[in-house]
């Protein structure tokens, strides 16, 4: 899969039922060695982390990706 085919997609948290936001505004973390995807740092604040922290979830949290959205097993801490 190709990077750009992840932009858009909604971001959804399956334990809580809960979206956390939308690809395009998630920054990717990257593995310095390998340079497969690491982390996902999705903003919580409305305006680009300025009113807001942030979830970072580990890749191998991610539950499944389908045509329009990202299921995810956040853990609690």
């Amino acid at each position: 899969m190709r990077l750009s085919e992840l932009s858009g997609k909604e971001i959804v948290d399956y334990k809580k039922a809960e979206r956390l936001g939308i690809l395009g505004q998630t920054d990717l973390e990257f593995n310095d060695k390998s340079g497969s995807i690491s982390a996902l740092i999705i903003p919580t604040g409305k305006w680009l982390r300025k009113q807001g922290g942030e979830i970072r979830v580990p890749w191998h949290q991610i539950r499944t990706i389908g045509a329009d959205m990202i299921i995810l097993e956040v853990s609690e801490d």
